[in-house]
């Protein structure tokens, strides 16, 4: 049989059935008759007929709110961008123009034109293909099973494959739009389906829905289009590739053609958009005199792009990646992991995110980031980021990088990054860097938590080999000079410093000294209570170095970190989002900031107090003076190994900042790097007071807690009696009982020339004292003891002793006394030089009673 035979056939099947039971469905009272007609009705009435109406997919926003609480838009995402909107919001010409051009008796039949039908089967005879008359309730239900399938889909196969199954034309599939068409219609109103077909409806790659395409096309509302502009969108539905108005360059849809001698831009659009108008015309829908005005307008589109994606977002972009991965890794349902439930509710699902930016803040970040540190530089990969904490909430206030956000990979060079400097490895890309000494905090926490003060001093000179370092969690490490002999930044070759000046003055051989006394497992314990841990979520290494900082991190842990002591030792995850309305209004759970205390107030309030010295004397002086308003603050400056890496990190007790510049790859000294801003690492200086003048100026500040005299002061402990011993053996005896020294010169001493002549404190001290040693110059003798003596026994003594004798006299009313020595200066014992002289004191008897030898009557005197 011909091919035009088998078409006839198909068209009188088709049009006979469609015919008889659409007439059977939508007036089941008129009387059907024959036994083609009963068992065609039959068949039909068993096709599916109730349609589920998913929610359509709807592009997402994500909001940054002003601080008057109006929220910004600050990226869109989507499958298909859609906003969804009331059918009162869409303009009365978008209607009309729909039913007159699409449908013109869309509100008299049931579902199914039967006119439309029946010449789409005559359509499809004569020229070969299937075509279909379809109403639009038809055109609404192929839409809803197109997006019902598609929201199902999860690889691109299965949304072709969806797209496919409801778009290529048969007559199977026809029959079945037909019996939805009319079942659609018995469940609800002719402008719910109206309202549900201009909302579902595609006007071009992933433009759908009347508010979109009037946003794109237009840059207006779906309810501010004026009759030409209605009237063009509605031409696009028709065939949205051959109509749609922004190539225009395309031979089929943008070229000019011109037309009567005049050129006319878009001609294909004008074309249909003008049919459109002649049809609302024949159906009275508008007048004459309007719609001569709307075809004598030319087709005018002003085209608004989306700002679909994070890429649009300009200085929000790496806070806004941020953001998504948010929603993609907490709201993933771990129990689907072929499915990512966050990715599909950011494509698909009209969410509302409203974020924890400040928008001040971000502003001021951004410009600090951006005036100091170039998006790239000759000779170095540079990164520069900064990023801002609320303390108490985790909340991210600011989070911005030097680079430019790009994601399209045709988009390359220097300026451009994909990777989130601030965030980890699961957040953005970035596996972190190294924050130097800004890691010492964790030691000094560890070194009050195991009870150790302040005030406590330790050996903290250089060595070729530290030795063995305590490990509970992987063993004893031991540096026998591997690791170089660790110095000082500026050069000093160590002392016996305290805790308080080893973080003042970030002395990398005071920390060592300090860990020696500590546990490597402890402080690694400490980092992790705090919120620290590796960018690319191995675990935090334990070796001797990271004591300095070694470990690669992200800035955001960092900020995590400073922002829980400065909360009184409770750190508080961090989070991106406020709140999340789904594309129905209702609100939907976030992800959660959780607060864990890393510390106890008591030594996060001491840790605070050495690093405020670190401020107002200390390494932070570059950057805590230029914060206005000012307010008390804590902060350590870092930098790491060979320059690489330097880093400004601190807080107040309301907002914690951390700013660092560093080789995101290679290794440049950035000691020897500059840029139109100054010295590379010194930039940090540049950025953290201004973003943290924004942060005192919004949210004030206050004092940190005084720390208990028991963190600041050590306990008393006896100190050794070193006097007499040679250096050596002095200084050994100090450091076994737990003491420093200091060798501080020479002194007049009784003991021998070398030996330990003077020591201070004696006694007692504070654990961890420096005791102050100085060696005896061997040249005093003890003054012998000559109480008592006789006075020439007295000098005689004295001159053997090799000294000098002053004597003088002192009444005394004992006679036993008399002539004997009272006192002496020096005293017994007394060290003096020979020679010196020695005074003594003599008794002289002044006598006593009546005194004389005269008798009396009663006692004559004698003889003899």
């Amino acid at each position: 049989m011909s091919d035009v035979g088998t078409g006839i056939l198909g068209f009188v099947g088709m049009s006979a059935l469609a015919g008889v039971l659409v007439t059977a469905a939508v007036t089941p009272a008129l009387a059907v008759t024959g036994m083609a007609a009963n068992n065609s009705i039959t068949m039909f009435e068993n096709l599916p007929g109730y349609l589920e109406i998913g929610e359509l997919a709807q592009k997402s926003t994500i909001y940054a709110v002003k601080a008057d609480g109006t929220p910004s838009a600050m990226a869109f995402f989507y499958d298909d961008n859609r906003e969804e909107v009331a059918f009162e919001y869409i303009s009365q010409y978008l209607k009309d123009a729909a039913v007159a051009g699409e449908d013109p008796r869309f509100y008299d039949h049931g579902g199914i034109d039967i006119a439309g039908t029946v010449r789409g089967a005559l359509k499809t005879v004569v020229g070969g293909d299937t075509q279909g008359g379809s109403s639009i309730t038809q055109q609404y239900v192929k839409n809803v099973l197109v997006a019902n399938d598609m929201s199902k889909a999860t690889t691109d196969e299965e949304r072709t494959e969806a797209w496919e199954k409801h778009t290529k034309t048969t007559v199977d599939r026809k029959l079945k739009e037909m019996r939805y068409a009319i079942t659609v219609e018995k469940q609800y109103s002719k402008d719910v389906i109206l309202g549900g077909y201009l909302n579902i409806a595609g006007f071009g790659g992933q433009i759908y829905g009347v508010q979109t395409a009037a946003s794109y096309y237009f840059g207006t509302n779906a309810k501010d289009l004026t009759l030409a502009q209605a009237a063009s969108l509605i031409a696009i539905v028709n065939s949205p590739e051959e109509f749609r108005l922004d190539y225009p360059d395309d031979e089929l849809n943008g070229a000019a053609t011109v037309v009567d001698g005049e050129t006319v831009p878009y001609a294909r659009n004008k074309e249909r958009r003008d049919y459109i108008l002649g049809k609302m015309l024949e159906e009275k829908k508008i007048t004459q005199e309007e719609h001569d005005a709307a075809v004598a307008e030319p087709v005018a589109p002003k085209i608004t792009e989306p700002s679909s994606g994070c890429q649009a977002s300009k200085s929000f972009a790496y806070f806004c990646d941020y953001v998504t991965w948010e929603i993609k890794n907490k709201l993933d349902d771990p129990e689907t992991p072929d499915v990512n439930e966050g990715a599909r509710m950011l494509e698909r699902g009209g969410l509302d995110i409203y974020t924890t930016i400040d928008m001040d803040m971000q502003a001021e970040a951004n410009a600090a980031v951006h005036e100091n540190v170039p998006a790239s530089a000759e000779g170095i990969d540079i990164g520069g980021s900064a990023v801002s904490v609320q303390v108490g909430t985790g909340r991210i206030l600011a989070m911005v990088q030097n680079t430019t956000y790009n994601v399209d990979p045709e988009v390359t060079g220097d300026g451009y990054d994909a990777v989130n400097y601030n965030a980890d490895i699961d957040y953005g890309g970035s596996s972190g860097f190294q924050p130097g000494s800004t890691y010492k905090v964790f030691t000094l926490a560890e070194w009050l938590k195991e009870g150790h003060a302040l005030n406590e001093g330790v050996d903290s000179r250089r060595r070729d080999a530290w030795g063995d370092f305590k490990n509970s969690c992987q063993g004893t490490m031991t540096d026998s000079g591997e690791w170089g002999n660790p110095k000082n930044d500026g050069g000093e070759q160590g002392g016996y410093w305290t805790a308080v000046q080893n973080t003042v003055n970030s002395y990398n051989t005071g920390f060592i000294a300090m860990a020696k006394q500590l546990d490597l497992c402890g402080i690694t314990k400490t980092a992790e209570s705090l919120g620290v841990h590796r960018a690319d979520h191995t675990p935090l290494l334990q070796f001797p170095s990271t004591i300095l900082g070694t470990n690669e991190v992200a800035p955001i842990s960092m900020a995590t970190a400073f922002a829980g002591i400065a909360n009184q030792g409770k750190a508080c995850t961090p989070v991106a989002i406020d709140k999340i309305k789904d594309g129905s209004g209702k609100e939907i759970e976030v992800p959660k900031s959780e607060c864990t205390q890393g510390l106890t107030p008591e030594v996060a309030a001491a840790t605070a107090y050495a690093m405020q010295k670190v401020m107002s004397e200390g390494t932070g002086t570059s950057s805590s003076p230029y914060v206005d308003p000012w307010y008390p603050m804590i902060g350590k400056t870092g930098t790491s190994d060979n320059n690489e890496a330097t880093w400004m990190s601190g807080a107040t007790t309301k907002v914690a900042t951390v700013v660092g510049v560093y080789n995101v790859t290679g290794h440049v000294n950035l000691r020897e790097t500059y840029f139109d801003a100054g010295q590379a690492a010194t930039l940090r200086h540049n950025i953290w007071p201004r973003i943290m003048s924004v942060a005192t100026a919004k949210y004030g500040g206050g004092d940190f807690p005084d720390p208990q005299s028991s963190y600041l002061n050590a306990p008393q402990v006896a100190v050794p009696n070193v006097l007499g011993l040679a250096p050596e053996a002095a200084q050994k005896a100090l450091q076994q009982a737990g003491f420093g020294w200091t060798m501080d010169g020479e002194v007049d001493a009784a003991q021998p020339k070398g030996t330990i002549g003077a020591q201070s404190p004696s006694g007692t001290a504070g654990r961890g004292a420096i005791i102050s040693l100085k060696t005896s110059r061997g040249n005093l003798t003890g003054v012998p003891d000559v109480s008592g003596m006789q006075a020439d026994q007295a000098e005689a003594t004295l001159g053997a002793a090799g000294f000098r004798v002053d004597r003088k006299e002192e009444d005394t009313d004992d006679e036993s006394m008399n002539g004997l020595v009272l006192s002496q200066s020096p005293g017994p014992g007394e060290n003096a030089k020979p020679g010196q002289k020695v005074t003594i004191v003599i008794g002289r008897f002044t006598g006593g009673g009546d005194g004389g030898d005269g008798g009396g009557p009663d006692n004559p005197p004698g003889n003899g």
